[in-house]
């Protein structure tokens, strides 16, 4: 229910910015009618400079993706909105699941002095994050020995690892799709371009230049949406190494602990 919540948080934030770069395309298109009303004489080096105006960057994104084709710029879009989505929610619940693990530490070291194991297993249990999940599954099974606990703190550190990677595979496999289908969408717009040159009869330079320029905007398309996705993807590994570095450090330190109440006891 939580990862819902946040995949709807996520495509609501996009809908929204998507309704308000609507907003800006209408209140912008009577001072392009005006603009265009009024037609001037451009020179040569007007038309290889530019015109000067500057094209809002929204507006120059919704003209690519025009003139890329709208299947497959609609599918590379795709694969960024439900990447992100997927990457966010990962970002989240990492951040979530952040402990002060040393400050925990102190805790179970206070509780088993006052209150035994039991006393320490409430204090994991009222603690949020992976550590405090391992310590409470160790401490579970204290009564058969600290040989146990050990192995129990091993094996619930590997479902808890698989627990924070969980999503990653889809967005590596957004990553590789996008390029992919930009690959795909200039192969087969150099089609369209050759078929183009062979129904005109020549070489026109005005068929091949915009036959070209449409197959290899699907491309940069895809390269974009790839290395967007790399970067989070990328961010979200050192997360997750972060965090298991403190699992692994935090249950060393708790095996420590029980070893030393044991011999307290004797």
């Amino acid at each position: 229910m939580k990862k819902f919540f946040m995949f709807l948080a996520v495509v609501g934030l996009m809908a929204f910015t998507a309704n308000t770069a609507s907003a800006q395309d209408e209140q912008a298109a009577p001072a392009a009618e005006e603009v265009a009303s009024a037609p001037a004489e451009m020179s040569a080096a007007d038309i290889l400079n530019g015109t000067g105006e500057e094209i809002p960057l929204h507006q120059a994104l919704k003209t690519k993706f025009i003139e890329g084709g709208a299947g497959f710029m609609s599918l590379i879009i795709i694969c960024l909105i439900i990447g992100l989505a997927l990457a966010i929610e990962r970002i989240l619940y990492l951040t979530f699941s952040k402990s002060n693990t040393k400050k925990l530490l102190e805790k179970v070291e206070k509780a088993l002095e006052e209150g035994g194991v039991e006393a320490a297993k409430d204090v994991c249990r009222e603690t949020r994050g992976p550590v405090a999940s391992i310590f409470y599954q160790g401490l579970l099974r204290y009564d058969q020995g600290v040989d146990v606990v050990e192995k129990t703190v091993v094996s619930y550190g590997s479902v808890q690892m698989s627990q924070m990677e969980n999503g990653l595979s889809w967005i590596s496999l957004f990553i590789a799709i996008a390029p992919s289908l930009g690959f795909l969408g200039t192969v087969i717009g150099m089609i369209n371009a050759f078929d183009a040159i062979q129904a005109a009869g020549d070489i026109s330079p005005n068929v091949v230049a915009g036959g070209m320029k449409i197959a290899l905007i699907t491309t940069v398309g895809g390269l974009i949406v790839a290395m967007i996705l790399q970067v989070f993807y990328n961010y979200i590994l050192a997360k997750i190494d972060g965090l298991t570095i403190d699992m692994e450090d935090s249950s060393i330190c708790l095996i420590d602990l029980l070893t030393k109440y044991n011999e307290k006891k004797k």
